[in-house]
């Protein structure tokens, strides 16, 4: 049922003194885009009319066939508490349509809806909560972002060692006053790195959330004279940032489908058979959960991220996958690969569809591995039948060209436009003579 009616957004945009409202949504590679009206054209955008230049948004559509509307959800009206308090901003998540009415094929939040449907016709709910992990960097005389950390605090420190400490205070107090629920925040391992969990929710407002929790940390995080950056790997030598992904299906009473007393883990068949399916396809899909270049810096031992695909019901956490100790109405699976710079849509979307299909087929995962695998040799990964994930993005763009599986989730147009953008980058990386090899040859050869 929705929170909102046009009634109740007309009201609360001439109560609220809202001036600005931004329509807004998510290009194919995760990047936010809006179109903004003044409260004047609020009428025509709740009908559904307002259009813009689809051609001019990469992987959208060609020059001729250009025009896309935008369908404001209303349930996703919120105002931003960070801009000014007289004339106000508002935002709505939108959907992007054709002008024929149809669902446009190419908008990531459609993919997602549509996995989601399928899974309501299963007869479950899909639950996420996200941690997200970012740097704050100094920027320079100019205003521009640099590597440079704005502190040398480590894990969980506090003020005054932790010198971002009020930075993560402000921030959470925004999102709160958005109505986000912030499970916690605190400092991560490296320096200037940091982390904030948002709280449990169904995958469609999550996958929303985590749009505008990035927006809203780069914003917060100027205002204090910093540069909030969710590149995987800004720097050689330190951890990454990650948003590992914790996972569960409700059924239609809202009872986690993953728990089972009698099961000597606490899990339920369809736990079992959610984490087969991810395992299987986690290949196919990396490219989704791990986009970038600079995705795979992250993916090396050594640095808390996972490269090997096994799974550990444990507190281990060298695993692809591990459950969280925590069980009953919380039992869940931890998914770590994924890293800030995904498309949420697509990422959620690609999780569950492989979960569904594990247990479509009554996959069955491996033996659970409870020892430290960083630890294990060649042989013995072998041995065991582990394997791991792509090392680089042109090793997933491979995976990923010939996957039926990846190919049905995202459809013909957002798969081959992602396939095409996606091998142009790593054409363009291969191209490139880095620091690095500078630094390795020149005196060499």
């Amino acid at each position: 049922m929705s929170k909102y009616g046009k009634e109740d957004i007309l009201r609360m945009v001439q109560e609220e003194d809202v001036e600005f409202i931004r329509l807004q949504f998510t290009d194919i590679f995760g990047m936010l885009k809006n179109v903004a009206i003044t409260s004047s054209q609020l009428g025509k955008a709740l009908d559904n009319r307002c259009m813009f230049d689809g051609s001019a948004i990469e992987g959208f559509v060609r020059v001729e066939e250009s025009d896309m509307f935008l369908y404001p959800d209303l349930d996703t009206f919120e105002i931003f508490p960070w801009r000014p308090q007289q004339g106000k901003v508002a935002r709505f998540v939108c959907d992007v349509y054709r002008p024929n009415g149809e669902p446009f094929e190419g908008d990531p939040r459609f993919v997602l809806k549509r996995v989601l449907k399928e899974a309501a016709d299963m007869g479950y709910t899909f639950l996420v909560g996200p941690e997200c992990e970012f740097f704050l960097f100094h920027t320079d005389e100019e205003g521009k972002p640099t590597t440079k950390p704005h502190e040398m605090a480590g894990y969980f420190d506090v003020a005054p060692i932790d010198m971002a400490e009020n930075v993560r205070r402000d921030i959470v107090l925004n999102l709160e006053a958005m109505g986000f629920e912030v499970a916690a925040s605190h400092h991560e391992i490296a320096p200037s790195q940091h982390e904030i969990d948002l709280q449990y929710g169904d995958a469609l407002s999550t996958a929303d959330n985590i749009m505008t929790f990035k927006m809203a940390v780069k914003t917060i995080a100027r205002r204090h004279g910093l540069h909030a950056t969710f590149m995987p790997k800004p720097k050689a030598g330190v951890n990454g940032s990650g948003m590992h992904i914790n996972m569960s299906l409700a059924d239609r009473d809202g009872q986690n489908m993953f728990v089972d007393p009698s099961d000597r883990l606490g899990l339920s068949r369809a736990a079992y058979q959610f984490m087969a399916g991810i395992l299987e396809h986690i290949k196919e899909i990396t490219v989704l959960t791990n986009p970038l270049v600079n995705s795979y810096k992250r993916l090396v031992p050594g640095y808390d991220a996972p490269v090997y695909i096994a799974w550990s019901a444990s507190s281990n956490r060298s695993p692809l996958i591990r459950i969280p100790s925590n069980r009953g109405g919380s039992t869940r699976i931890e998914l770590r690969c994924p890293d800030s710079a995904v498309n949420p849509y697509l990422a959620l979307a690609a999780c569950l569809a492989a979960g569904l299909d594990g247990i479509k087929r009554h996959l069955e995962p491996p033996a659970s591995v409870d020892d430290n695998i960083y630890a294990m040799s060649y042989d013995e990964l072998k041995k065991r039948g582990i394997g791991w994930l792509p090392e680089t993005l042109g090793e997933a763009l491979e995976i990923y060209a010939e996957s039926g599986f990846v190919k049905g989730l995202l459809g013909e147009h957002i798969f081959t436009k992602y396939l095409a953008a996606k091998e142009a980058e790593w054409k363009k990386f291969r191209a490139e003579v880095t620091d690095w090899e500078v630094g390795e040859y020149l005196y060499k050869f």
